[in-house]
């Protein structure tokens, strides 16, 4: 039996949120599972992922490989960068270390994220500025000659 960590869809229509579970590979997206390991909201902002690491590192370590999107979800939350280290047998201080440059890392790019969204805003906002108040030419009346 081949166990797969994925998404299943429990959300309402057209308002979805899955739950990260681990399944037999061989099961429907929202069928069987084995045991709910997680949440994840794409709604929210920020994406509200919340998981059980404990069970994740359990499944992992048991052989679970995960689909790609809940391999980039757990990149996205660190979980990934922390199973790279406990595989390779990092200390739990060599762990930590890492974990809490990756946060400053990602509070970085939040910062420049944002920075970029004002900056573009301020450029629309010029950008249109200057059409509105420009004063528009006449309007072209076309002028047909009838000849009697």
């Amino acid at each position: 039996m081949a166990v797969r960590i994925r998404l299943r869809r429990v959300g309402k229509k057209k308002m979805p949120v899955y739950h990260i579970v681990a399944a037999d590979s061989r099961t429907a997206r929202s069928g069987k599972f084995l045991e709910i390991i997680g949440r994840y909201d794409p709604l929210q902002h920020p994406l509200l992922v919340s998981t059980k690491d404990d069970r994740v590192f359990h499944w992992l370590k048991v052989g679970a490989l995960p689909t790609d999107t809940v391999r980039s979800l757990f990149q996205r939350t660190g979980l990934w960068l922390k199973w790279g280290l406990m595989k390779k047998g990092s200390d739990e201080t060599t762990i930590a270390a890492a974990m809490e440059k990756w946060q400053m890392a990602q509070a970085e790019k939040l910062q420049r994220t944002d920075a970029r969204k004002v900056r573009r805003a301020a450029s629309r906002k010029a950008k249109k500025k200057p059409a509105e108040g420009a004063a528009a030419p006449p309007p072209v009346v076309a002028e047909t000659k009838t000849e009697a």
